[in-house]
């Protein structure tokens, strides 16, 4: 009967990942920041890219005072640009013979539609739309003679919530939530994984408030920690392979939308 108990507790609780290759964009702030540090430190190894050295060079000095079991690499590239993808894949392929997990996330914020240039808002879509569309199909090319792997598309509530003045970027992560389901749908048979988290308000560099602003409305449960999406996402891509969470939101306990 104990056995049996122990069978069942181990077959419901979650088997943390470890030694997977897992590459992760716009890794060097935020929620992709925290997630990296995060699967890296469960001894994992991370790939990042980032569009600042001095983010990136700082999120590898953050992980090596660390000293766990894992590693942490990673670029500056723009993958606003094809030349950039190709480096960033090029670059991991160096380090790594195959590729487990992507996390989709760069992304940058804009307001409304109008506001900005025709160039400022092609420039969001390449980056917050068809950059996650070219490294799915990258990642792709290397998943699928595997027969596994998984890819984590980060988006936002604001596909659902489609707040005011916010229409551009609402725009990006309502693509991103079709995207994702039409690309699940299509690789699933094929072995491969395809999960998206809507993360609520969160407190990052594209939040229009101030640090302190941020510290406020999260001790006011108003807004999360970007580590916690980062627990979020170590918990998708942790699941057993027969089990796919296909969409997962998380909002503060006290967001109003």
């Amino acid at each position: 009967m104990t056995s049996n108990l122990n069978d069942y507790i181990n077959s419901i609780l979650p088997l943390w990942i470890k030694g997977k290759k897992i590459l992760i964009t716009g890794g060097t702030t935020g929620i992709g920041r925290a997630t990296a540090l995060l699967l890296a430190a469960m001894g994992n190894n991370v790939f990042i890219c980032g569009h600042h050295e001095q983010q990136l060079n700082d999120t590898l000095h953050d992980f090596e005072a660390l000293n766990t079991s894992g590693s942490l690499s990673g670029i500056v590239v723009d993958l606003a640009t094809e030349a950039g993808i190709l480096q960033l894949f090029e670059e991991f392929d160096n380090m790594y013979e195959h590729l487990d997990i992507l996390v989709n996330n760069a992304a940058i914020a804009f307001q409304s539609v109008k506001q900005g240039t025709y160039s400022d808002q092609a420039y969001l879509l390449r980056t917050n739309i068809l950059a996650y569309l070219s490294c799915a199909q990258a990642a792709l090319s290397r998943m699928e003679p595997r027969g596994s792997g998984h890819i984590v598309n980060v988006g936002s509530m604001s596909a659902d919530i489609r707040e005011a003045e916010s229409s551009v970027y609402v725009c990006s992560k309502g693509g991103i939530q079709a995207f994702t389901e039409s690309l699940r749908k299509e690789v699933n048979p094929k072995g491969i994984q395809v999960s998206l988290i809507e993360p609520g308000s969160v407190g990052t560099d594209m939040q229009p408030y101030s640090p302190q602003e941020q510290r406020n409305k999260i001790e006011s449960m108003e807004m999360l920690f970007a580590e916690d999406i980062a627990r979020a996402i170590a918990f998708i891509v942790s699941q057993p392979m027969r089990t796919s969470i296909v969409n997962m939101q998380v909002k503060p306990l006290l967001q109003i939308i």
